[in-house]
């Protein structure tokens, strides 16, 4: 089975299963070689001892204090049995590697101690066997032999530093993209929150004109018929309106702790402030706001207004000194067009794994069942396109 990562499913760099096929190839591989020791003269005892030698790294993985462990023994038998190098001494460096690649630094340092050992009794052995004399060839045999041992040690010291390190940034990746996705479902949350405290009044107007509209009709309709009647539709326009707000917010969290929720709420009429506020603030701006604004519900306007207001607030966030800015509001068939755009840094500066403000936009223009889009402009700078229906859903 392969190792995943948890929570989000990605595959880690390394696995289990391919570790696992690695290991056995590398064994079959260091025993092919074994056979060719059947031309000399301790043929049948060296291509044995060199498959005892070399069979426990089929576990180096795994158990590597006890790979390493096999593998010294069966170096200690060969000496007095061989008198000469055999292929299976090749095991000795992977044994090595794989204590200090897998195994805890101590007992590293007590393989690579034992190793070095070996890296002198073996050309005594040998030497001496082998009737070689002269320091220049035990030395060679010393130097070839610590270094087999040292450098194995060494990188398989930089492997587990290595893993290490990448697993780190594995885990504080997954952490990050936890973190980045809780705050934005709580942006979410929040947002909804704002939303129906601040549709709050839209809702209450209506039912409170339905009350006094139907009191009036109650009164009038003994005296003046046509006054009731008057009264009654104005009623059911009212009503539709409300049950049409009502129904935007349907299944949105509401927190009553806050004094927002009973301030009356911005409209369309309220954007020449909103844009004379930004243009005294030494915002460099350019508007495009059709004259008259057309006749929409509170809803509507209320969500024209935010989405203008948080578009600019981003503005001066995000996108750096003197940025010339364009603020559109058009009438586009049966909803409103509203453009924010600027030639600023971009959306390189916006990114900081939250994006509260474009999460706020969009719970707010899907409430009333529009559209918007925010992203980088083509040559620099960052837009906001919101599609505003006019009738929402009456």
């Amino acid at each position: 089975m392969t190792t995943t990562v948890p929570w989000t499913g990605r595959i880690a760099p390394w696995s289990p299963t391919r570790d696992k096929w690695y290991d056995r190839a590398l064994v079959l591989a260091l025993l092919v070689p074994a056979p060719i020791m059947l031309g000399t003269s301790v043929a049948p005892l060296a291509a044995a001892l060199s498959a005892l030698q070399i069979a426990p790294l089929w576990w180096r993985r795994g158990h590597p204090d006890l790979c390493f462990a096999a593998v010294a023994a069966m170096m200690i038998v060969q000496l007095p049995l061989t008198g000469s190098p055999i292929w299976g001494q090749v095991a000795m460096p992977f044994a090595v590697y794989s204590v200090a690649a897998f195994s805890t630094p101590r007992r590293s340092l007590v393989a690579v101690g034992v190793g070095l050992v070996g890296s002198v009794v073996g050309p005594i052995d040998w030497t001496t066997s082998l009737a070689i004399g002269g320091l220049y060839p035990f030395v060679l045999f010393v130097g070839a032999c610590a270094l087999s041992v040292v450098a194995p040690w060494a990188l398989g010291m930089l492997s587990r530093t290595r893993r290490a390190y990448v697993a780190q940034l594995i885990e504080r990746g997954e952490r990050i993209e936890r973190e980045a996705l809780q705050r934005a479902e709580l942006a979410a949350s929040d947002e909804r929150a704002r939303i129906a405290r601040e549709m709050h009044d839209v809702v209450a107007h209506g039912l409170s004109v339905m009350v006094v509209q139907a009191d009036g009709a109650r009164y009038a309709a003994a005296s003046d018929p046509s006054a009731a009647t008057q009264a009654l539709e104005t009623i059911g326009d009212t009503g539709r309106e409300s049950l049409t707000e009502m129904r935007r917010l349907l299944g949105l969290l509401r927190s009553d702790d806050s004094q927002t929720a009973l301030r009356p709420q911005p409209g369309l009429v309220d954007l020449e402030y909103l844009l004379a506020e930004a243009s005294g603030a030494g915002m460099h701006l350019t508007t495009e706001v059709e004259q008259p604004l057309p006749d929409v519900s509170p809803g509507v306007g209320l969500t024209v207004y935010r989405i203008v207001q948080e578009s600019l607030t981003n503005v001066r966030k995000h996108a750096g000194p003197d940025p010339q800015v364009r603020v559109a509001v058009r009438r586009l068939g049966d909803g409103i067009r509203v453009t924010v755009e600027d030639d600023g840094r971009g959306a390189s500066a916006r990114d900081d794994g939250q994006g509260h403000g474009v999460v706020g936009m969009k719970e707010r223009v899907g409430a009333v069942g529009g559209s918007l889009e925010a992203g980088p402009r083509p040559g620099g700078g960052f837009r906001v396109e919101a599609l505003v229906p006019v009738g929402g859903g009456r």
